[in-house]
C-alpha cells in the first residue's frame, strides 16, 4: 500500500531543491523507500554519506507538438512545452502532478528527473504546414518553464521560436528565466510586427524567501531587470503576480506591481495559490519547514477560499478562490493596476502574418 506521508528527504541531500519528499504519484500502487543495509542496530552498520539529488535529463521524441485546451480560465486554446518537469523547483508549481503521468514523483523527481524535447521544432514545422491549420496565438511556458536551466544545453525553445518567426506565427511566453533575453534577436523583430508577448512571473520581492520557495529561479531583482531589458527592446511585457500566497506574500501585491511598472511592464495579472493533488502535502511540508510561524495562517486562508478544502478545481474558481480574503486581494489588485496603468492588457497578437514558407530550415527556398 502507498504511504500517505513518506519520510522527509535529508535536507543536506536536497540543497537548492524545493520539495522535501519524493512520494509516489497518485497513479502508483506502491511507495518507493530507500532500503537499509540490513545491519542497522547490530553495531556492524557503516554509515554512508548521503547522496545529493542530481539533475537527470531524458530525451523524448514527441508525436505532436501543439497541445489543445478548452479551459475557460485561460485566454489561449493551444500551447507547446519543450520540457517536462522543471529544474526551477518552485514548491508551489501546479504542474507537479503532471509528472505522475510519466510514472515519476511530483516531488523531487519533478525537479531532478527532467525530459527534454530538442527536436519538437520539427514536429511543429509539420503541424503548421497542414492545410487544415488555422493560426492563433501559441502559448509557451503554460506547464513548465521554457527557459529553465537546461534550455542553455538543448535550446529547444529557441528552435521553436525560429520556426514560429519563419511562419509569421504569434507567440505568448510565460517565464521566470532571464535566459529569454538571449532570444531577443528573434523576439524583438516578432514583437515589432505584433507577434510576440512576454509574461514575467514575480511571486515575491524578498530574495531570501524567493531562494527558499523557488530555489533555482533568478532572484526578483534580476527578473525586474529582465522586464526593463525586454521593454527597452520593444517587447510588450506583462508582470504575473503568481501565485499570490495568502498570509505569506499577499502583502507584497502593490509593491510588486509598482516595481514592475517602474521597470517597464505594460500589463499585469495575478493567480491565487493552487494546490492540486500532491502539491498540497508538498506545500504543507515546505511551510512547516521554512515558515512554521505562518503555516497555519496560510492553510487556514486557503480553506476559507475553497469551502474548507485546500483546493477546488472548478473552472472560474480555481485561480481566484472565494470569500472575503479572495475578494479583498482581487480588489487591491484592480486598484493598484489601474493606478499604475497596468489594467488595460497587452495589445492583441497579430495572426494575419501567418504564411507557410516555401522552404524549410534545412532546405531553404531558392525563391
Amino acid at each position: 500500500m502507498s504511504q500517505q506521508h513518506p519520510p522527509l528527504v535529508p535536507a543536506e541531500t536536497r540543497r537548492a531543491r524545493g520539495a522535501g519528499r519524493n512520494m509516489a504519484g497518485r497513479f502508483e500502487r506502491f511507495e518507493r523507500v530507500e532500503p537499509g543495509t540490513g545491519w542497522e542496530g547490530d553495531g556492524w552498520d557503516i554509515p554512508e554519506p548521503p547522496k545529493a539529488w542530481r539533475t537527470e535529463v531524458a530525451i523524448e521524441a514527441p508525436r505532436s507538438a501543439i497541445t489543445r485546451n478548452a479551459s475557460p480560465d485561460v485566454p489561449f486554446d493551444r500551447s507547446l512545452n519543450p520540457y517536462r518537469g522543471c529544474e526551477h523547483g518552485c514548491i508551489y508549481c501546479f504542474a507537479r502532478p503532471s509528472h505522475g503521468y510519466l510514472g515519476l514523483s511530483p516531488g523531487l523527481d519533478f525537479e531532478t528527473r527532467l525530459v527534454a524535447r530538442p527536436e519538437i521544432w520539427r514536429i511543429l514545422d509539420k503541424e503548421l504546414r497542414r492545410p487544415s491549420y488555422v493560426p492563433a496565438p501559441l502559448a509557451l511556458g503554460t506547464n513548465t518553464d521554457p527557459y529553465q536551466p537546461i534550455e542553455s544545453r538543448f535550446k529547444a525553445t529557441r528552435k521553436v521560436l525560429k520556426v514560429l518567426k519563419e511562419f509569421g506565427h504569434p507567440v505568448g511566453i510565460v517565464t521566470k528565466g532571464t535566459m529569454v533575453a538571449r532570444d531577443l534577436d528573434i523576439l524583438g523583430p516578432m514583437a515589432a510586427q505584433g507577434m510576440a508577448h512576454l509574461g514575467v512571473t514575480i511571486t515575491t520581492l524578498d530574495p531570501d524567501l524567493s531562494r527558499r520557495m523557488e530555489p533555482r529561479v533568478p532572484l526578483p531583482a534580476r527578473r525586474l531587470a529582465l522586464i526593463r531589458q525586454l521593454a527597452d527592446a520593444g517587447v510588450p511585457v506583462r508582470v504575473m503576480v503568481s501565485p499570490v500566497i495568502p498570509g505569506l506574500t499577499d502583502h507584497e501585491l502593490e509593491a510588486i506591481l509598482e516595481a514592475a511598472a517602474a521597470a517597464g511592464a505594460r500589463a499585469a495579472s495575478w493567480i491565487m495559490l493552487r494546490l492540486p493533488h500532491e502539491v498540497a502535502p508538498l506545500m504543507e511540508d515546505w511551510l512547516q519547514e521554512h515558515v512554521p510561524g505562518r503555516a497555519e495562517k496560510v492553510l487556514r486562508r486557503l480553506r476559507e477560499m475553497h469551502d474548507g478544502q485546500l483546493y477546488d478545481s472548478r473552472f472560474g474558481h480555481r485561480m481566484r478562490g472565494q470569500g472575503v480574503h479572495a475578494r479583498m486581494i482581487a480588489r487591491r489588485f484592480d486598484i493598484a493596476a489601474r493606478r499604475l496603468g497596468l489594467s488595460s492588457g497587452l495589445p492583441p497578437l497579430d495572426c494575419g502574418r501567418f504564411a507557410v514558407p516555401l522552404g524549410t530550415q534545412e532546405q531553404p527556398s531558392l525563391f
